[in-house]
This record gives C-alpha cells, structure tokens and sequence, in this order.
C-alpha cells in the first residue's frame, strides 16, 4: 500500500492497480469502523471518480451506525486514476464512464468553450479533453471493475458473496445506467446522480429500446437537482430533461428517483446519501 494515502482517511487502505487494458488506477477500500472479515463479510459499493468523491463519501461510512436510518453493512470501494493520470482525472474519467458510440452533443462542445473562454482551462487541456470522447470506453472499464478489481476486492477484504452495489455521478451516473441497462450481475443495487445523459441520442436510449419490454432486477435509483433544470446552463438543462425522460421511460418498481435542491457541482454527497438511504437501509 502506498504511504502517500495511508491514513488520509478513516479506515481507508489505497492501492494501484493496472488494467488488462493497460490503464492505471488508484483504489481506496474504506471499512466499517470495527470490521472484520473474519467474523463479518460486508458486500463493496463501488463509487467512481475516486479522486473526486472519495473525499465527500467515504465519511459517510459511518451512517451504518446511525441510531434513526441504519445503513446496510458495505464496503466502499472508490475507484478512480494513479501516478501521472491523477492529475488528468477530469478528461480520463470522459474514456471509461462513457458508452462506446456516444454522440457529444453541441451543447456539451459549447460548455467546454466557455470554459476556454472564461480561462477556466487551456486551449490544450479542452482539446485533449474533447479528444477523451472520440474512443469511449465504458464497456472495458465495466469489465475492469467486475472480473479484475472485485476478484481482488473479494480476496483481500472478504466482500460478501452479493448485495454489491455501484454508484456514480455526472458522466459516472451515465455509466450507472450504462451498467444497470447491460444487466451487470455484479450490482444488486445502482445509484445514478445527475446522470450525464446530454443528449436526447445518447446510447442509454438505443439498450432500452433494445431491451424492449424487460427491465434489469437490480434497483436504478436516480437523481437529479433542481438548479439544473431551472438553471441557464443549457448542458445541465438538457441533463436534466433527458434524465426524467429516461425515467418516464423505463418505469418499474426496482426504479427510484429523487429531485435534490442542489447545484451539479454541489450534488455528489448529496446524491450519495440518497442513493444509501434508498437502495441500502436496514
């Protein structure tokens, strides 16, 4: 393990890992104060954009001891990038948290020019970026997080044999629907915060046409946040309709989904918390 993390956070070990595909990335597992494996084998919650979120969700371990809302047992295991990607996470994550085939929408393109323009980031870093979305690959990160991570997961921190569940955020809530529309057998339970469903062609549309009538067992809890939708931003507009248009068309009763009174950037804990309350209370 890496002295660099050890001890940043609560009962949270860091390793690396690399892909078969070649890909590095940084783990950080965070137990249950008092775990123990031998006696306790909790399933993992996978939470991606590790370098982002693991700082506003591994804390909330501790809502497994919550007197009033008790939280199922789980692991959190937050996967995000290692050594020199660390610092590219931003554009790396557009590679492995978007379906294959993606279209980028125009108002996506116009976001990131702003961007530009108001010196939020570089000429070089909105190329390389934008470049991140011309070869996604969600379904080689998925098949990561599944046959290579969670052998190991399972093997070094005595997960439980089911119960695992996967959360994500923004273009990591896009994947969240991506893996719960491909019927994963690996999650029981998805949570998708403000998924970054940007466009009304987006592929999510394309694997429920194609599942026709079916809908995957595992429970889909989304959400999405108000200023979004009434915001002026028309990337997080759309997000936001083409989400409750995602909702109105898959209705089932293993699909959730709540409205949060925040801001896209402010929505992860927030986001998080309700995935936990919905799909792992006691």
């Amino acid at each position: 393990m890496s002295t660099l993390w050890h001890g940043c956070f609560a009962d949270t070990e860091y390793f690396e890992m690399r892909s078969s595909s070649g890909y590095d990335y940084g783990v950080w597992v965070t137990t249950p104060p008092g775990y123990d494996p031998a006696t306790t084998r909790a399933p993992a919650v996978y939470v991606l954009d590790g370098n982002w979120a693991v700082g506003q969700t591994a804390p909330l371990i501790v809502t497994q001891a919550d007197p009033m809302q008790q939280i199922q047992p789980y692991l959190q295991v937050s996967v995000g990038y290692a050594g020199e990607d660390a610092q590219h996470w931003a554009r790396l994550r557009n590679r492995d948290l978007v379906p294959p085939g993606e279209p980028v929408a125009p108002e996506f393109v116009d976001a990131v020019e702003m961007g530009v323009s108001t010196g939020r980031m570089t000429r070089e870093e909105a190329d390389a970026y934008l470049a991140e979305l011309r070869d996604t690959r969600a379904d080689a990160f998925l098949a990561f997080l599944a046959e290579e991570l969670h052998p190991r997961i399972e093997r070094d921190y005595g997960a439980a044999e089911r119960g695992h569940g996967l959360f994500g955020y923004s273009y990591g809530g896009l994947f969240s629907l991506y893996a719960w529309l491909s019927g994963c057998p690996l999650f029981e339970s998805v949570g998708a915060g403000s998924p970054g469903v940007i466009g009304e062609d987006s592929q999510v549309f394309a694997q429920l046409r194609e599942l026709g009538d079916r809908r995957p067992a595992a429970k889909l809890h989304v959400t999405v946040n108000d200023r979004e939708l009434f915001g002026d931003l028309a990337v997080y507009q759309n997000l936001a309709k083409h989400a409750a248009t995602f909702l109105h068309r898959v209705t089932s009763p293993a699909v959730t989904s709540e409205v949060l009174r925040e801001t896209h950037v402010t929505g992860l804990q927030a986001s998080f918390l309700s995935y936990l309350r919905t799909c792992r209370s006691q």
